[in-house]
Parts: C-alpha cells; sequence; structure tokens
C-alpha cells in the first residue's frame, strides 16, 4: 500500500486478531536491562550510589518508547526525517555553547540532561536510510552524487560532535553507514577504496602516536598533558592529548603509561581474569568493592568487568549469548523486510549495536584502547538507554510491518 502523510502512516497499527511481535529481541532486551540494573548497584555499593534506581526509570521509559516505535510503521519516519535531522543539527550546535553546553572533564557533551551525540545515532540512520532509498547506488560513477549527499549529511554531525570532542560517539556512525551502503549493492571498489583509506588514516595516528611518546619521555613527565583540553602542539591531527595518552598506555603499557591513564584497564583486566568460572559472587567482587576499579567508570565504561568477576566465565559468557539473539535477530528481521528501507534499517542498527558491545567488551579485556563507548542496556545512562530502546522499536517495527495488515 502506498502511504504518503504522517497520518496515513499512523493508522496502520490497526487492531488485528494476527499477532505481529517477534519476542526474541525484547526478551534479551529485558534481561539485559535487568542485568544492567543488577551490576549497577552492585557496583555502586561502596559509595551508596543510587543510580541503579535511576536506570529502572530510564529503563521503564526506554520500554516505553521501544513499545511506542514498534507499533508505528518504520515508513513514518522518512516524512519527518528532515525536521529529525534539522533538530540534530540544532542541538549539536547548541551543545558546544558556552553557557549553554555542560563542560564535563574538558568536553561540552550535554545539553541540559540529555546528550545531543546520542540523538545524532538515530539521525544519522534515517537519514542515510532516506538518502539510499531515493537515490541511485550502483558503480561508483552512477553513485557519486549519493555519495556526495551522504558525506555531507553523515560529516556535518559527526564534525559537531567530534568539535565536543567525543569521539567514542563519532567513530560508531561511519560503520553503521558503511553497512547500509553495502546491502544497498554499492561497488567494491568503494570499499576497497574507503579500507585503503582507512588504513592511511591509522598509520598517521600511529606515526603521531610514536613521536608523541617520544615527547612525552623527553619531557621526563607527561602530567600537564594528562586530561589537556588541547591539541598537543607538535602535531596537526584532531586529536586531544588525553586521548593520545590512552593509546600510549595501551601500546607501551610497561615503558610508559601517563599518570596513570591505564589504571581503569589495568583493573578491569584483574576483575575480568580473578572471575574464575562462576565469579566471587553478587556484590562480592573486589576491584570494584575496594574501589581498584574506580566508581566512575565502574557502572558505566566498565560494568562488564563487575560482570566478569562476579559471574565469572559463565556470567559473562550468559551477557554475551543475549546479545548474540539480538544481534543475529537483527539481521534475520532485515532479511525478511518487506522493502528496501526496512533492510536498510534495521542493518544500520544491528551493526550500530555490534560496534558498540564489540568496542566496550574489547576494552575491557584490554585487546582495544579505553574510549568510553557504553555497553547497550547495561551501562548506566538515562539518553544512551532511550537511544538503544528507541532503535531496537524501529528493528521491532519492521519485523511487525513486514506485510501489510489485514
Amino acid at each position: 500500500m502506498n502511504l504518503a502523510s504522517p497520518a496515513d502512516y499512523l493508522n496502520v497499527f490497526k487492531p488485528t486478531t494476527r499477532t505481529h511481535w517477534d519476542w526474541a529481541s525484547p526478551l534479551a532486551i529485558i534481561c539485559l536491562g535487568l542485568i544492567g540494573i543488577a551490576f549497577i548497584y552492585s557496583a555502586q555499593v561502596p559509595t551508596h550510589g543510587n543510580d541503579w534506581l535511576k536506570q529502572i526509570v530510564w529503563f521503564g521509559f526506554g520500554a516505553a518508547v521501544y513499545v511506542a516505535v514498534s507499533l508505528i510503521d518504520y515508513r513514518f519516519w522518512l516524512s519527518i526525517v528532515h525536521w529529525i535531522y534539522v533538530a540534530c543539527i540544532i542541538t549539536l550546535i547548541l551543545v558546544l555553547v558556552p553557557g549553554i553546553g555542560k563542560m564535563v572533564y574538558g568536553s561540552r557533551r550535554w545539553l541540559f540532561v540529555f546528550q545531543p551525540s546520542e540523538t545524532a545515532k538515530i539521525a544519522v540512520l534515517l537519514v542515510a536510510g532516506s538518502i539510499l532509498l531515493h537515490d541511485k547506488v550502483g558503480s561508483i560513477t552512477q553513485s557519486l552524487g549519493t555519495l556526495g549527499k551522504l558525506a555531507l549529511a553523515v560529516g556535518a554531525p559527526m564534525l559537531l560532535i567530534l568539535l565536543q570532542p567525543d569521539l567514542k560517539s563519532a567513530i560508531v556512525l561511519p560503520p553503521m553507514v558503511f553497512s547500509m551502503l553495502y546491502v544497498s549493492k554499492l561497488s567494491s571498489r568503494f570499499f576497497a577504496g574507503a579500507l585503503a583509506a582507512f588504513l592511511v588514516i591509522v598509520g598517521l595516528v600511529g606515526w603521531d602516536t610514536v613521536r608523541y611518546k617520544d615527547f612525552i619521555e623527553a619531557k621526563g613527565s607527561p602530567a600537564p598533558y594528562v586530561h589537556a583540553d588541547k591539541n598537543w602542539s607538535g602535531s596537526w591531527l584532531p586529536l586531544r592529548d588525553y586521548q593520545r595518552n590512552r593509546i600510549v598506555a595501551f601500546l607501551w603499557p610497561d615503558k610508559i603509561d601517563p599518570a596513570g591513564v591505564g589504571w581503569n584497564q589495568r583493573q578491569s583486566l584483574i576483575s575480568v581474569g580473578s572471575g574464575g568460572l562462576a565469579g566471587k559472587g553478587w556484590t562480592d567482587g573486589t576491584q570494584a568493592q575496594l574501589g581498584y576499579l574506580p566508581s566512575s567508570v565502574s557502572h558505566n565504561d566498565f560494568v562488564f568487568s563487575v560482570i566478569a568477576e562476579e559471574k565469572g566465565f559463565l556470567g559473562s559468557l550468559l551477557v554475551l549469548g543475549l546479545f548474540a539473539v539480538v544481534l543475529f535477530n537483527g539481521i534475520r528481521i532485515a532479511s525478511h523486510a518487506r522493502d528496501r528501507l526496512g533492510t536498510l534499517l534495521a542493518v544500520g542498527v544491528t551493526v550500530l549495536f555490534a560496534v558498540h558491545v564489540f568496542v566496550n567488551i574489547a576494552m575491557t579485556i584490554g585487546l582495544m584502547p579505553i574510549t568510553g563507548i557504553p555497553l547497550p542496556f547495561i551501562s548506566y545512562g538515562g539518553t544512551f538507554m532511550l537511544s538503544c530502546c528507541l532503535l531496537q522499536g524501529l528493528v521491532q517495527s519492521v519485523w511487525r510491518f513486514r506485510k501489510d495488515f489485514a
């Protein structure tokens, strides 16, 4: 059926006797949310924090958002995608304005009580889906106009996010968009070129990091550069010094560790390694309970470390299994979508979540530098919880509306 106006889309969830819900993902999400609440509580026992109560509230709001978005035909959002995108850009600009955006640890990432970078993920997903749906994609020559539009649409919010600076929120956008380009059957030559460009960027960052390491070694003490809200004067790359410190601490943990910036990762490794098969028991872990894993990160970025220590390998495997259900189910839903837009949205959301899960867990077990990327539905965070629920609600909508209602 052809639906033209927002009202038409909203009217499609009329009563029906058939069941249109897919229960695999929501059940897994509920389990992940409950696990997150339990271990946020455990991580904050020593400090008597109440963020677990706030997480319950955010999870409740998120559940309502999930259901509401699931009940709306996903094509509805295309009718207002431009308004969503404009609102995203405006909030990303406002957060950079002194006196409006809230400064936390040297970055302006908060606008009142929410992070605009989280809403940017939703806006980029929808605008990328809209462009790829309406524009021609094929060979590189045929796709130049589409790629140009996409680069501008995605590049603007990415640049504004980097200006905060918030590297972690910016780096999750390209994989999502590239996955959408891939299912659009863009020429493989484009991806070969993108891979080459990525390797060049990695090489430049590596070269810059080696030079920075030599510089701080020559200074004798890197302490003045930790958490510096500036770029090292010896480089033209748009990296902050605290970001360089994290890379240096990851690559040379024994040779140099700028003022202890690798402390969190070392304590995380101890947490994961000491959990054994079944763990030490809920609230009985030592790293978070004794403060070795700082309370500022144990309930958000490093909450997986708390789970691994207190519930061991089996608890970690359960969490990974639940995420596997969400991710593989997202791909299954993408394969059953009734149109190209549904496939684009489901794949984009699934890859975005896969990046979050992989990078966060790899960070906690020492396979990647610290980035601060949270773990979906488990890490503490209100705006992040709402954005996760909304995005998964879109995937559920793709499933529910894979066929027209009778």
